[in-house]
């Protein structure tokens, strides 16, 4: 290597930017974080800035060099990762014209609809059945449907991911992995599914995504770091800058998934699975199987839940006052006083159960109108049933998705997992035994970083290509078991969790669709 011999993956959350610095062997030498907010103007909606992910970008990228005690000159490569479908509609020189609509955000439960209606055979993506309102080929949709000026002003429509690595390099390209996960894009069978659009009258919208000669592999390298960039950041100008990857997909490569039969679990605001196939499998419960969207000649299926950690911090933040001076007190994160009243209650609450559904359910039901519950409350329930309710319900949700890929005849060899959750040793043992996996932990616990950086390796021709650069770069380190009894145990109340669901959802349609007449939810 040459003096240039650091990585830097950059992860753009839900929360935050982080910024991490890792050598060769996927050791990590700095990082940093910094956080931007999110405007909820309605029921559903979730909207960001993307000059505050920028202002961030500032504040987390000097803050990691200083915090690795290096210089810009010794970085050999960068990558970036983000959420998605997090759309942006930008005018001809990249400027974003309205807010990002984020990943979480479902207002387009009305457009995901109609392209479900046209039975394409791109819906394979889908699952041949309900199209997420997440994806960002039904927000396009209703930019065009609800914002004409705003859409007609629209140069392109792209991803988090995609902005910020075209303001880092000012070349237009896009990742197949967004384009393929989030927009149908399949390069086996030609690129844009034309027939898609034109049976949603949509065709003038290819004109604003990224044409097929742009659509460029996971890290590869697009160019080098524009120099009035590379001065804003403290950066080496023309440092080579690889394309990027949905933050889940980074998170995948983080934690070494690049082999069929191999499962990750990326925790964080949400739970996404992503898990890696030698044959294409398709089923309403999940999604893909993509082809060539992380590596090329495997397909990577996808699942996820919209909301588990951002549940446990709607809990904390709305329900859990009385805890926070003793956490003070003690000088403890608020969520180990938490735990450890949750650890005092038995295995299924004591009958309370809790769907996870706060901003709709992704899978196995996409289901954008599904909404949270609580169920079984009594006066013997206190706080630390509650939470630790909230807790399994989430576990619940994922041991659902687990079951509809078995049921599809894939049966994961490993299962990794990494994010914020996976801090929580009371969590992790609960997704053990409801699922009866073992679980297994790596060295770096954030893996949407670390994938960004493997991103980043390859484009810095420090590695060949992504499995080599994972397998250098990604160590693995204790497995939780699960625990069997406990495991019996938990099948009453996973099937619990799947009827309750199935006996309140015509309901709750029926209050989303009242909310959507009323002025309290427009339509728009």
């Amino acid at each position: 290597m040459t003096d240039a011999q650091y990585m830097m993956g950059i992860d753009f959350g839900t929360e935050g930017v982080r910024v991490g610095i890792f050598d060769g062997d996927g050791s990590p030498v700095g990082f940093s974080s910094s956080t931007y907010g999110t405007d909820h103007p309605h029921s559903g909606w979730a909207e960001q800035d993307p000059d505050e992910w920028w202002s961030a970008l500032g504040e987390a990228v000097p803050a990691a060099l200083r915090d690795g005690d290096i210089t810009g000159g010794h970085i050999a490569g960068i990558s970036v990762d983000a959420t998605a479908s997090t759309v942006l509609a930008v005018d001809a020189d990249g400027r974003p014209l309205r807010p990002a609509i984020l990943w979480m955000d479902v207002r387009a439960a009305e457009q995901a609809e109609r392209v479900s209606a046209t039975n394409d055979p791109a819906l394979k993506y889908s699952g041949g059945g309900n199209v997420s309102a997440e994806f960002g080929l039904p927000k396009a949709l209703w930019l065009r449907d609800h914002e004409p000026e705003s859409y007609d002003a629209t140069s392109h429509i792209l991803d988090c991911a995609d902005w910020v690595t075209q303001r880092l390099t000012g070349e237009h390209t896009a990742s197949i992995n967004t384009t393929t996960c989030m927009y149908y894009f399949d390069r086996d069978e030609g690129g844009w599914p034309r027939g898609l659009y034109e049976k949603l009258e949509a065709t003038d919208l290819l004109d604003k995504l990224p044409q097929e000669q742009d659509v460029v592999d996971v890290g590869q390298p697009v160019g080098g770091l524009r120099r009035e960039v590379a001065e804003e950041l403290g950066l080496r100008p023309d440092t080579p800058v690889a394309e990027g990857s949905v933050d889940a997909y980074a998170g995948a490569l983080g934690l070494g998934v690049v082999e069929p039969g191999t499962l990750a679990l990326i925790t964080g605001s949400s739970h996404v699975v992503i898990a890696q196939s030698a044959e294409p499998v398709h089923d309403p419960g999940f999604w893909g199987a993509y082809t060539h969207a992380m590596i090329p000649g495997l397909y990577t299926i996808e699942a996820g839940q919209a909301s588990t950690g951002s549940v446990v911090a709607w809990f904390k933040n709305q329900l859990a006052d009385g805890v926070l001076p003793v956490a003070e007190q003690r000088g403890v994160d608020p969520y180990d006083i938490l735990g450890e009243m949750a650890s005092e209650v038995p295995v299924g609450s004591e009958g309370l159960l809790v769907l996870d559904y706060f901003q709709g359910n992704r899978s196995p039901h996409t289901d954008p109108h599904a909404r949270g519950a609580i169920s079984g409350l009594s006066l013997s329930h206190g706080l630390g049933h509650l939470f630790r309710a909230v807790i399994e319900g989430i576990c619940y949700g994922t041991e659902d998705i687990l079951s509809t890929l078995r049921d599809n005849g894939y049966v994961p060899k490993m299962n990794v997992v990494s994010g914020g959750p996976a801090k929580s040793e009371l969590w992790m043992q609960i997704h053990a035994d409801v699922s009866n996996v073992p679980i297994t932990f790596t060295e770096v616990s954030e893996g949407p970083v670390l994938g960004a950086a493997i991103q980043a390796a390859v484009a810095a021709d420090i590695y060949p290509d992504l499995p080599t650069a994972a397998k250098s770069m990604v160590r693995f380190g204790r497995t939780i078991e699960p625990d069997a009894e406990r495991h019996e145990e938990y099948r009453f109340w996973v099937e619990r969790y799947r009827e309750l669901y199935r006996g309140i959802r015509d309901v709750q349609h029926d209050v989303v669709e009242h909310l959507r007449a009323s002025a309290r939810e427009p339509a728009r």
